[in-house]
């Protein structure tokens, strides 16, 4: 793949474009816009709800023609909400991209929501609830949003409620979509073998009715992060255990450093520290790891282990001991090189994937950030010290100690 152009095209529309020749291509359309623009309850799930929807018949389309439009011709229709967008996008052979872009603009700018649709699409949503709430695995994260942001946007989950769902109306969709599905609002994405010129021609054509703007209201940063320690005793045969604590977003200049960190504490690689510590030289976890959710405006470190209900205690020991260790020790400039080649590695095999290449591509543009490229961290990575890295697990340790549940 060569590198991700960012450009805008027609006056207005904002393109990530990659090329990539091969027998596949990858089309989208990124909308900034998610669930923690569902400013009350009676809305939570909205952004969920209309990409599970938007799918089901506009004025000129049925949806049986838009469930085969891409299979067709072996490609995929897909859609996925996260807290802060929304993306609509295919998968198909090359040379097909002129079809990916006519339905993704049909469907952003004309999905009109019928009413019975609607409510089939309640029942699979509240199917998909009741599945994500058997998963305490999945579900403690949720439970651990609602306690560090309270009453902000970001607190809330993504699929709603059974109650929240049932009142979102077809009228409700249709209004969302006018305001947040905006050329302003959005970036679109193509990764594949078709020329520059060609792929903007159709994309302009494809979303000239899709609206230039739209009103959505701004974005309430969160206001502080208080401290919390909950248990809750569920009746489980395994403890779900998750720590945490705030961090800076995808703006932030330690973005990377925190990374790193992370990465090393309880990243994929069996020789994070975490998985060290409790599961190969203890057999006391099946699963360990440290991830970052990152926002336009904050972010979020976690460290997540699943274990007997009696090694809990011994388990958070270990985890705090480890921590500390990491922030305590300055490790050796040869430590770090091999972290640092470690980390690259793992993200060149991350960027291999091309559609996940194309859909970070195009959430890089809508937020203002360079296109990913593993040349221009590895310039990055070099620059970090040992005790830049000392610092970032430093925050880490004091931070994550703060807030703490168990269910």
């Amino acid at each position: 793949m060569d590198g991700t152009e960012q450009l805008t095209i027609g006056g207005d529309i904002r393109l990530a474009y990659t090329y990539a020749p091969g027998p596949t291509e990858y089309a989208g359309l990124t909308v900034n816009a998610g669930s923690r623009d569902e400013l009350t309850p009676e809305t939570h799930g909205l952004a969920h709800m209309v990409e599970h929807t938007i799918f089901k018949g506009t004025p000129r389309r049925s949806d049986a023609y838009i469930l085969n439009r891409m299979e067709a011709v072996g490609g995929e229709l897909n859609a996925f909400t996260t807290k802060e967008e929304t993306t609509v996008y295919t998968a198909a052979p090359a040379g097909n991209h002129r079809r990916s872009a006519e339905l993704i603009g049909e469907l952003t700018a004309h999905a009109c929501f019928p009413a019975r649709k609607m409510q089939l699409e309640r029942e699979v949503i509240a199917d998909e609830i009741d599945s994500y709430l058997d998963s305490p695995a999945e579900a403690i994260y949720d439970s651990f949003d609602e306690l560090l942001y309270g009453n902000n946007p970001l607190a809330h989950n993504i699929l709603g409620s059974k109650e929240s769902i049932a009142g979102i109306s077809s009228e409700v969709c249709r209004d969302y979509l006018s305001r947040a599905f905006t050329r302003a609002n959005s970036v679109y994405f193509y990764l594949g073998p078709e020329r520059l010129d060609r792929v903007a021609a159709t994309v302009e054509r494809a979303l000239a009715d899709l609206p230039a703007s739209g009103d959505m209201a701004p974005r309430i940063a969160p206001a502080g992060a208080p401290e919390f320690n909950v248990e809750r005793c569920d009746e489980r045969h395994q403890a779900h255990v998750l720590l945490g604590a705030p961090i800076g977003g995808l703006h932030d200049p330690e973005r990377l450093v925190n990374a790193l960190a992370v990465n090393i504490l309880g990243g994929p690689g069996m020789n994070a520290l975490l998985n060290l510590q409790l599961r190969e030289r203890r057999g006391l976890v099946y699963t360990v790891d440290a991830s970052t959710a990152l926002y336009s405006d904050c972010g979020l470190m976690t460290i997540y282990f699943g274990c007997d209900a009696a090694d809990v205690r011994r388990c958070l020991r270990l985890v705090s001991s480890t921590l500390r260790r990491f922030a305590d020790r300055e490790l050796t400039p040869r430590r770090l090189q091999a972290y640092k080649r470690q980390y690259l590695g793992q993200l060149t095999l991350t960027l291999d994937n091309k559609e996940q290449f194309a859909i970070n591509s195009a959430r890089a543009m809508l937020h203002g950030l360079p296109a990913p490229s593993p040349a221009r961290t590895a310039e990055r990575l070099e620059a970090i010290t040992p005790s830049d890295l000392r610092r970032a697990a430093e925050k880490i340790a004091t931070a994550t100690a703060r807030n703490l549940i168990l269910l």
